[in-house]
């Protein structure tokens, strides 16, 4: 494969839209949509919204979506749920899919995104969620291999399944990196500068140490939706998070420009 050009710091980073009405979505995309590279929209949004109001209203308003809906369920309904993502058009340009719902899951989605022609959204396999971490894993969801281990299977078997990246912990990028190769797209939650809290995030690292260690995109929220009085607004947050990955050694020298299509 023909090696692909690094992304500048800013597009690195894409905006958690972790809202409950529209209004505050749309007045978070433009305050940021020049100072990051996208914006995720969730639950709580697609929920309250519905999923093809908020993609419109988004892309509309100059957002590239990322649509976590973390898609977990018996292979017909997952595809036919991929279907129609992928008839919202080149507005989606990411899709999460829970990789615990399995490897005919998996495979169903892409053969479905595939199939669909076009300008695709890329398809992300979920592995852990970062408000698990080892002991919740073990004690709770009777998974007896180390969380890292655990993470890394999931990963292998959605390579194998042809889905395009993962979202993964950054505490677990670089050994999905030894074993899946450069070629996997990584899109990493759990990613804190130090000067906001970790919240409900468990497995958190800062924003350049998770580009240093293999991470393609960053996943943030409430440092840039809420950031501190002293840091100022959004789009003061959004600068300072990619000046400090700019000035940060090695940071922007890893991680790849995904395709926009299979």
């Amino acid at each position: 494969m023909t090696p692909i050009p690094s992304l500048a710091p800013h597009e690195r980073i894409l905006a958690a839209l972790d809202v409950p009405d529209l209004a505050s979505a749309l007045g978070l995309v433009a305050q940021l949509r020049d100072h990051v590279g996208g914006f995720k929209v969730g639950l709580e949004l697609c929920t309250a919204v519905g999923v093809p109001q908020v993609v419109q209203a988004v892309a509309a308003a100059g957002g590239a979506v990322f649509l976590d809906l973390k898609l977990s369920d018996i292979p017909n309904t997952v595809a036919g749920a991929v279907r129609s993502v992928c008839a919202l058009g080149p507005a989606v340009r990411m899709l999460t899919l829970h990789c615990h719902g399995g490897a005919a899951m998996l495979r169903a989605a892409v053969e479905t995104a595939r199939a669909a022609g076009g300008q695709r959204p890329l398809l992300l396999g979920v592995t852990v969620m970062t408000s698990l971490d080892e002991a919740a894993l073990r004690d709770e969801l009777d998974v007896s291999v180390g969380l890292t281990d655990h993470v890394v299977h999931m990963a292998r078997m959605a390579q194998a399944c042809g889905v395009d990246g993962v979202v993964a912990s950054p505490h677990e990028v670089a050994a999905i990196r030894a074993v899946c190769g450069p070629n996997l797209l990584i899109v990493t939650p759990g990613v804190r500068p130090a000067w906001a809290s970790s919240g409900d995030q468990r497995r958190v690292m800062r924003p350049a140490e998770a580009l240093r260690v293999g991470s393609d995109y960053l996943v943030i929220g409430r440092p840039l939706t809420a950031p501190p009085a002293e840091v100022g607004g959004p789009a003061a947050a959004a600068i300072r998070i990619a000046t400090e990955v700019r000035a940060s050694r090695g940071a922007t020298t890893g991680g790849r420009t995904p395709p926009t299509s299979a």
